[in-house]
């Protein structure tokens, strides 16, 4: 695991980044949230706030945006919340489709484990 960038941190710009808070505010972002922008970078935004605006012009995990940005994903995840709270990306949890609606009809399983018997 390289955690080099992470580990050299300076502990005040990530307090500066975030301005002091250590949780995003009441989101549900998992590592695997797809972030998309919503807007373009406007002149004096945060820097950070830009290279994750220009970052998910296309669906980009929240785990990509750490790996991008040299940071971690509590801080990725802080910063990304005020971009939403902004209304400039929105979120997108991957869903899994539902376990009934993909399983085949039983009756049809049970013809193809008949035909595979006379095999």
């Amino acid at each position: 695991m390289v955690r080099g960038a992470v580990d050299s941190e300076d502990p005040d710009r990530l307090y500066t980044l975030t301005g002091g808070r250590s949780r995003a505010e009441a989101r549900d972002l998992d590592l695997v949230t797809l972030i998309v922008s919503e807007a373009d970078p406007t002149p004096g935004m945060q820097s950070e706030h830009v290279k994750i605006l220009r970052t998910c012009r296309f669906p980009t995990a929240v785990v990509e945006l750490s790996s991008e940005l040299a940071l971690p994903v509590s801080v990725v995840k802080i910063l990304v919340s005020d971009l939403l709270d902004a209304g400039q990306v929105s979120a997108r949890h991957p869903t899994s489709p539902r376990a009934s609606a993909e399983l085949p009809d039983p009756a049809f399983l049970k013809k193809v484990l008949v035909g595979l018997h006379n095999l």
